[in-house]
């Protein structure tokens, strides 16, 4: 007897999960999910009757896992190290989470203010010992550095060379600070 195919709700989710992972955002449709369940398109369509409801679900899901994959660093140069890693390891979900059109009308002061990125925020306000204002204008053009390196990389545009990427991180941080030096003793 043939097995029965898998159709829940949470099945159709992590297979739809599994398939923007291996292919692409753009290959999320019925016809491929179900494909990948095994299944017809019918169980699919009942359970996401409008795949832009599943395609959000998944860009949810995709972004708790790369918030867990970020957040298991131990400070903010391994943040910005396995940011960069990420788009190396997870092209697919990095294009997903950051190169679908999503933050299309938000600039990145939009981005690092979001109550998502509060708690990175305070640990870098901690770590550097700054106020999370300060915090905020240190990360800004560390996140614009660090994700120029991510999406040359997850777009096959770079290499991806951990030890020329810490040095470069290094560099800029400490560009920063100094800036920050500079800007407190003209003040």
């Amino acid at each position: 007897m043939p097995k029965k195919p898998i159709t829940t709700r949470d099945a159709i989710i992590e297979g739809a999960f599994q398939l923007v992972r291996e292919k692409g955002h753009e290959y999320l449709t019925a016809r491929n999910l179900a494909e990948v369940l095994g299944c017809s398109t019918q169980p699919v369509m009942y359970q996401f009757p409008n795949l832009d409801t599943l395609r959000n679900l998944v860009y949810q899901k995709a972004d708790v896992f790369h918030s867990e994959y970020i957040l298991a660093a131990g400070d903010l140069l391994e943040a910005g190290i396995r940011y960069i890693r990420f788009a190396e390891e997870e092209p697919q979900l990095f294009r997903f989470l950051f190169q679908s059109g999503r933050f299309s009308n938000l600039s990145l002061e939009d981005l690092i203010r979001a109550p998502e990125a509060d708690e990175l925020l305070a640990a870098v306000g901690t770590e550097v010992g700054l106020t999370t204002e300060e915090a905020a204008a240190f990360f800004e053009p560390l996140v614009a550095v660090v994700h120029g390196y991510a999406s040359l990389i997850a777009n096959n545009g770079m290499k991806y060379d951990p030890d020329a990427i810490r040095r470069a991180l290094m560099m800029i941080a400490k560009g920063i600070e100094r800036g920050k030096d500079h800007d407190d003793e003209t003040v």
